[in-house]
Formats: C-alpha cells, sequence, structure tokens
C-alpha cells in the first residue's frame, strides 16, 4: 500500500523545511566565525537540506511540530556535522561561547518549526475557504434560469411560425 502523493502543503512545508535547514546552518557557521561554505561542502549542505525538505513532504507525521522540531534539529546536527568536517576554521574574533551557539541553534529550530506550523494551518485554512468559494459559485453559475415548460399562450417563434407557412396548395383536381 503505497502513501497517497503530497499535496500543495505538503510540498510547501517540505520546501520551507529544506530552505530553513540551510539558512540556519549556514547563518550558526557564520555566526561561529566560519567562512561561507563554497565549493563540495556547499553542495553537500544543499543535498541536505533538500533531504530534510524531501522528509518533510512526504511523511505525513511532519504535520505535526514534535516530529517537525526533530526534523529541523537532525537537519541542523548534520549540517554542522557536515561543516565541522570540511574545516569549521573561525577567522578573526575567537567564536562565541559553545551554550550561546546551542542556545541560538535551539531557539531558531523552536522557531522555524513554529513559523512552518503555522504556515501549514494558515495555508490549510486559506485552501478550504477558497474551495468553498468557489464551489458554491460553481453551484450558482450551473443552476439554469427558470424556463415555463407550458404556457397559456404560444410562443412568438411558434406564432412567426405559423404565419409564414403558406395555406395554398395545388388545385384539387389535380390532385385526383
Amino acid at each position: 500500500m503505497s502513501a497517497p502523493p503530497a499535496g500543495p502543503v505538503d510540498r510547501v512545508r517540505g520546501v520551507a523545511t529544506g530552505l530553513l535547514t540551510a539558512a540556519l546552518a549556514v547563518a550558526a557557521h557564520g555566526a561561529g566565525g566560519g567562512a561561507l561554505p563554497t565549493g563540495a561542502t556547499a553542495a553537500l549542505l544543499a543535498v541536505v537540506a533538500a533531504t530534510a525538505g524531501a522528509v518533510a513532504t512526504t511523511l505525513s507525521r511532519t504535520r505535526s511540530p514534535r516530529y517537525l522540531l526533530a526534523l529541523l534539529a537532525a537537519g541542523q546536527l548534520l549540517g554542522h556535522v557536515l561543516l565541522s568536517a570540511a574545516g569549521h576554521h573561525h577567522a578573526g574574533p575567537p567564536a562565541p561561547p559553545a551554550a550561546a551557539m546551542f542556545a541560538a541553534h535551539l531557539l531558531a529550530i523552536v522557531a522555524g518549526a513554529t513559523l512552518i506550523g503555522a504556515g501549514d494551518r494558515l495555508w490549510r485554512a486559506l485552501s478550504h475557504t477558497v474551495r468553498a468559494v468557489v464551489r458554491v459559485a460553481s453551484a450558482v453559475a450551473s443552476t439554469p434560469a427558470g424556463v415555463p415548460r407550458s404556457a397559456d399562450q404560444p410562443l412568438r417563434s411558434a406564432l412567426q411560425l405559423a404565419a409564414s407557412v403558406s395555406h395554398r396548395g395545388p388545385p384539387v383536381s389535380l390532385a385526383r
């Protein structure tokens, strides 16, 4: 038994999750004093973000804030491991304390999951409203105007047709 195809709401949630995963990883890397990822590191980070987005799109459980938080946290962990393995070099001023960076990551993950969840609910409410309005509008448009089935007087077109028909024919003596 296969899962139902992803709807528009699921795809938007997936795109938001993927973009947020990449943006938070790069922002945390930059806040830690590292340079922007380039080359293969940026490509691998894009793969991690796309994977997080695909998981959010295909799993209906990610509608729940708890699962969305877990997915965003896993994406951040994988992004941090990737950037650390690629040479998380800190240039310039010393890096902020680990507790501050962890708190910033945690706050961003919670805020991101909250915003994605709110967007998900708003999208569903808006699409439900639009569907209801379209359903009512199409029902009103498809109702035919009332046409009387019988009338006490003939239609004008029937009178004109009767008046245009000639009652003159060949002489009766020719018909015999």
